[in-house]
């Protein structure tokens, strides 16, 4: 379901006590490094494959034939996104980087906003990375992510994010942790950030993720927050996103969020 039936349907229910998307369940997210953990993500019933490359930071990107393998495993199964990087403000690479991403089968394309300082170069890096993607398949969707931990790595503020993203044709808007130190989202958004950054999202016409070192104790919160995704590793690792990927613990977090 594309975000124009969604929206369609949101008008439709506006006089009612409870909108559509509080019918939808949370998506859960799930970033594998390689075959073998996709194998598990799956196993574990993530609804979403996310090839990343942890050694290369937050949203490492990895190698084409990696993604072109999971996109391969989880053909007809589920969706499977991939990272291109914690970028610089440098859009013609960004949009490369898109494209191998595209090309390799992800039908999600995420790339992390690191070096972006302002809502119009944003803009300008979202506009080509989306012209990128969408040219080669219109159906692919891009994804803008910001970084709840913004200011400490001097990053663009996660709020400025949704109109940007909006106006330059991006289908998704998340939150991640830039570092990697344990420290979790929560620790530099509130409740009533996040709250605020999903419904400027959603108000754009965008699906909104939530991830960042996410841990179990953080899950009755994100049952209140109602993102449309959820994204992980760490906690589906055993609580370090360096080991690997266990399926048990993915279906732990699954019927967690239920």
């Amino acid at each position: 379901m594309d975000n124009s039936t969604i929206k369609y349907i949101e008008d439709i229910d506006a006089s009612h006590d409870c909108s559509f998307r509080d019918w939808m369940d949370m998506r859960l997210l799930v970033s594998p490094m390689n075959i073998v953990e996709a194998q598990a993500a799956l196993a574990g019933g993530a609804d979403i494959i996310d090839v990343k490359n942890p050694k290369e930071g937050s949203l490492g990107a990895n190698f084409p034939w990696a993604i072109r393998a999971v996109a391969d495993l989880a053909k007809g199964r589920v969706p499977v996104s991939a990272t291109i990087g914690d970028l610089e403000f440098k859009p013609g690479t960004a949009s490369l980087a898109a494209l191998g991403a595209a090309v390799s089968g992800a039908e999600y394309v995420k790339a992390g906003l690191l070096g972006v300082k302002t809502p119009s170069q944003a803009e300008e890096m979202l506009v080509g990375i989306v012209r990128a993607v969408k040219d080669f398949d219109a159906g692919k969707k891009v994804v803008a992510s910001g970084y709840s931990d913004y200011a400490r790595v001097g990053s663009i503020s996660p709020r400025l994010l949704p109109a940007a993203a909006a106006k330059a044709g991006a289908d998704l808007v998340m939150v991640d942790t830039a570092v990697k130190d344990g420290k979790p989202t929560f620790d530099f958004m509130s409740e009533q950030d996040l709250l605020d950054f999903i419904a400027l999202g959603h108000a754009a016409g965008l699906e909104v993720a939530i991830a960042g070192s996410i841990g179990f104790a953080h899950l009755e919160l994100l049952r209140r927050l109602q993102p449309d995704i959820i994204g992980v590793r760490g906690i589906v690792c055993g609580g370090d996103r360096r080991s690997a990927i266990q399926a048990e613990l993915v279906e732990k977090v699954k019927k967690a969020l239920q």
